[in-house]
């Protein structure tokens, strides 16, 4: 049965975000709004469940500025703080539902999160902390009610990280190495979104050129860059140098999809 699918880019930049913390360059001074990223993040609505894929510094931010009155479960792609950071504000949701927040990640993400948020995962309950229920899951595919979710798995270095395939949506961060295995769970989506850091080379993240000759040889309808750095360039000038089915996201982008 086909599902309809709304993606709201909750962010579209790097570790640092667009604008950088004291850098006055042409990309960070920019007017342009959608040259305003907040740590990477995107938020998927399918079947009355909303479902949010990493949660990072600016989660808080991103989830007031976007309206977000729901949220039935996390995914995490890997352990940087950039994509963990913000977890903590599941809070409101416990609150507001009465339940704990459901997460999904690996042994090795787990085992970060109860590092970071010990206080979360002990055994004495200190009043208010975050109510979170751990779903450790492996590169085979999950559901999250009756949703189908299969993990891509990539490499950021040598870190595996893991992208998700929701029906005809694949979600795709933090990768240099994609596996022609991994590369067939990814052939026939509907909407691609893939890092693109810059142009220039990087030992972690696909740059430009990586991306789209990643883009060309799985073929989506569409493909949107995301984790853009401010070396990149303004959004207006990088759309002007890519094929036509393929887009730069910005931060507050929608797409729906059926």
């Amino acid at each position: 049965m086909n599902q309809t699918l709304t993606i709201t880019f909750l962010g579209t930049g790097t570790s640092q975000g667009v604008p950088v913390i004291a850098c006055s360059c042409e990309v960070c001074s920019s007017l342009d709004d959608r040259d305003k990223r907040l740590r990477s993040s995107v938020l998927v609505e399918v079947g009355g469940k909303v479902l949010v894929i990493d949660t990072g510094p600016d989660f808080r931010q991103q989830l007031l500025r976007d309206d977000v009155q729901q949220l039935d479960a996390i995914l995490f792609t890997h352990e940087h703080k950039d994509h963990i950071a913000g977890l903590d504000d599941v809070r409101a949701f416990n609150y507001k539902f009465q339940k704990p927040m459901e997460v999904y990640c690996t042994e090795q993400v787990a085992f970060a999160l109860k590092r970071e948020f010990h206080y979360v995962f002990s055994e004495e309950k200190y009043p208010g902390i975050p109510s979170i229920n751990l779903n450790v899951i492996d590169n085979k595919s999950f559901e999250i009610e009756d949703i189908q979710v299969l993990p891509v798995e990539v490499l950021h270095y040598k870190l595996p990280v893991f992208g998700f395939r929701i029906a005809d949506f694949v979600y795709i961060t933090d990768a240099k190495t994609i596996s022609t295995i991994e590369r067939d769970k990814v052939r026939g989506c509907k909407v691609l979104v893939i890092n693109a850091l810059h142009k220039s080379k990087h030992i972690s993240h696909f740059n430009l050129e990586e991306a789209l000759e990643f883009i060309a040889d799985v073929k989506p309808e569409r493909a949107y860059l995301t984790h853009i750095s401010h070396f990149f360039g303004k959004h207006a000038q990088i759309e002007l140098e890519l094929p036509d089915h393929v887009f730069v996201a910005y931060d507050g982008l929608k797409l729906t999809l059926s």
